[in-house]
């Protein structure tokens, strides 16, 4: 592998030292779980573990470690984003960032409360490990991630050396031709029943071929040559050994000729196996006939070519061997902020993210059709939604609700194991398991059909665009309930940039006031700043954001503010500056960008929840 860039090699040195393993900061013990550590070094070990506690239990958590999910504070999904754009938001992060670690949690729940959890923690890097370019090297990382991963004890050095590489399912495919290697020799191929006067004339030309090298390797064995000789001979027939089998290769130009080969070779000669050689752009190179020296020789050399097959194959999955067990498994899959993190695994393990949300769900629904959000159920317990962290919304559960849940988790892990990683798994499990018991969902109900009211098909792939919102911290000048959030129209929305550096939204709310006699209206409108150089209007009455729009272009009606430098757009500018993937650092530029090259045009008039709750709020940063 390459030596480590430099500024990797400068965060490694500074960042991976001197932190303990079992304390907290003021002195405390963390909860240490025993959490298995999956390296490169024992993956294969734990493979038919995993695959065992997968079986065995009813529910697989998940949680993901990145380089990073987001560049800026507004390309966080935000309570104003509709499913489409917080999609968007989702593929974008998805496509630069990279996944370090991913924790699987086996478990069950049982009558009695106990949640029997086997949980794992995948240490990944993605390696090019076949030499074929494969996955890409180049993602982007965020200081504020990797330096919150090394405060929890991340050894960069591990993840980088040991960290288990993989091969998504698309590149899978692609990777296979590229190597070249011959596969099975089950191949069947669609083609005409009846034969035309080339393809006899082809088949008796090889057949022809094959039965001299096939005599010249039996005389072979039975008189003895010098090497000289034996050398001429397969340099004179083209034949060459593959392992310590003779071969001879056919040349072949279409899928008709494979097939013809195959038919012939295997209705002729009992001890000679055919096989495939892709070809490195896709399709069949050629057919290679290896002779067998009897037929318990040749079902020897079958398993050997299963056996090699697979093996080949484990290695080009990599990791992906894990999500190809849970997808297999059909087992319900639990989740904290579904969207971001299958987001991640869609672009990883199976394909390229398509271009929209429904694609999307489709496509994830083939691999895993039943996808919980906790935070979705979350929003079914009051105050509890307010919450977007973990071990915080465990507490409020253990403080307000009576929910005995029993944690037992059999394995073992040694001291080495025994760090913080891969806990977030095992509190998913947790929370999970405290929620559908304070909402009386029986887990076993799963499967039941979605018209039953305690079945969790209720709550299967609902991708909840606000899950990874911010959490506010309120500001008086915002007169909106966190409780209760107002269903609004997009159209009502507005942007707004330009303004002084530092306001305050609710400065910025006086400014608008007073700009005009029909905004100082109670109760009209509300601000919220998005960035610090751009915020977001909502009017609650339906028109007046036309007019806005309107009177900030004439620059008449509203003359202080564009005294100020105000600028403003609508919705579809927004929607605009996601489809067009041009997120950049600023808001503000971005929507700037868009009155430059866009001259407008109309937006269809989907509804989104206002919701001040999940919005930054710089003022309290």
């Amino acid at each position: 592998m390459p030596p480590l860039p430099m500024v990797w090699r400068r965060f490694l040195c500074t960042q991976t030292s001197n932190f303990s393993f079992n304390k907290k900061p003021g002195g405390g013990r963390r909860l240490q779980w025993p959490i298995k550590q999956v390296t490169k070094s024992n993956f294969l070990n734990s493979l038919d573990e995993i695959k065992n506690h997968i079986a065995d239990s009813d529910f697989v958590a998940v949680s993901l470690k990145c380089t990073g999910s987001y560049s800026s504070p507004w390309h966080r999904i935000l309570p104003f984003d509709t499913p489409e754009i917080a999609y968007l938001k989702a593929k974008y992060a998805a496509e630069r960032f990279q996944i370090l670690q991913l924790a699987v949690c086996p478990f069950s729940i049982r009558a009695s409360n106990k949640l029997t959890a086997h949980p794992f923690n995948f240490h990944l890097f993605p390696r090019d490990e076949l030499k074929i370019g494969m996955p890409c090297y180049s993602f982007s990382c965020q200081p504020s991630y990797l330096a919150s991963m090394a405060r929890d004890d991340f050894d960069f050095n591990v993840c980088i050396y040991d960290g288990i590489s993989y091969l998504s399912r698309a590149q899978e495919s692609a990777a296979k031709s590229k190597i070249g290697n011959p596969v099975s020799s089950d191949y069947v191929a669609q083609s005409p029943s009846s034969r035309s006067v080339a393809d006899n004339v082809f088949v008796e030309r090889i057949k022809s071929k094959v039965g001299h090298w096939i005599s010249a390797c039996t005389r072979s064995v039975t008189k003895t040559d010098d090497a000289l000789v034996n050398s001429l001979r397969k340099l004179i027939l083209g034949g060459e050994d593959y392992g310590s089998r003779p071969s001879l290769n056919i040349d072949v130009c279409s899928e008709r000729q494979v097939q013809l080969v195959f038919e012939m070779v295997k209705s002729q000669y009992e001890n000679a196996v055919p096989l495939t050689i892709p070809a490195k752009g896709g399709g069949t190179q050629a057919v290679r006939i290896v002779l067998t020296s009897s037929k318990e020789d040749r079902d020897l050399f079958k398993k050997e070519l299963e056996d090699s097959e697979e093996e080949q194959s484990k290695r080009v999955r990599g990791f992906r061997e894990v999500i190809d067990l849970i997808s297999a498994s059909r087992k319900p899959v639990i989740a904290h902020n579904s969207l971001n993190d299958f987001a991640f695994i869609h672009s990883k393990f199976l394909s390229p993210l398509p271009p929209t949300m429904d694609e999307f769900r489709s496509s994830l629904c083939l691999a895993f059709p039943d996808v919980l959000d906790i935070s979705y159920l979350m929003k079914e317990v009051g105050p509890l939604n307010k919450y977007t962290n973990l071990p915080a919304a465990i507490s409020y559960l253990k403080r307000n609700f009576f929910a005995p849940i029993e944690i037992d988790i059999p394995q073992k892990a040694g001291i080495e194991e025994n760090k913080n990683h891969g806990h977030d798994a095992v509190r998913i499990s947790e929370l999970f398991a405290k929620l559908c018991y304070i909402l009386k969902i029986t887990p076993e109900t799963v499967h039941q059909t979605i018209n039953e009211p305690s079945s969790l098909k209720h709550h299967s792939n609902v991708f909840n665009q606000g899950s990874n919102g911010f959490q506010d911290e309120g500001d008086d000048d915002i007169s909106i309930s966190t409780h209760n959030p107002r269903k609004i129209s997009i159209d009502n929305l507005v942007f707004i940039w330009g303004f002084k550096t530092g306001i305050s939204a609710g400065k910025l709310k006086t400014l608008i006031s007073n700009s005009h006699k029909m905004l100082s209206e109670d109760n009209l409108f509300d601000v919220r700043l998005v960035e610090k150089n751009c915020a977001v209007v909502v009017f609650w009455k339906a028109g007046v954001s036309e007019w806005f729009l309107g009177a900030i272009d004439s620059g008449e009606e509203l003359r202080e503010l564009a005294a100020e430098g105000v600028a403003a757009a609508g919705y579809e500018a927004y929607k605009w500056v996601c489809q067009s993937e041009i997120l950049g650092a600023d808001l503000a530029d971005s929507l700037a960008e868009f009155d430059r090259v866009c001259e407008g045009g109309m937006v269809e008039s989907d509804e989104v929840f206002w919701n001040s709750e999940h919005m930054i709020n710089f003022d309290d940063l």
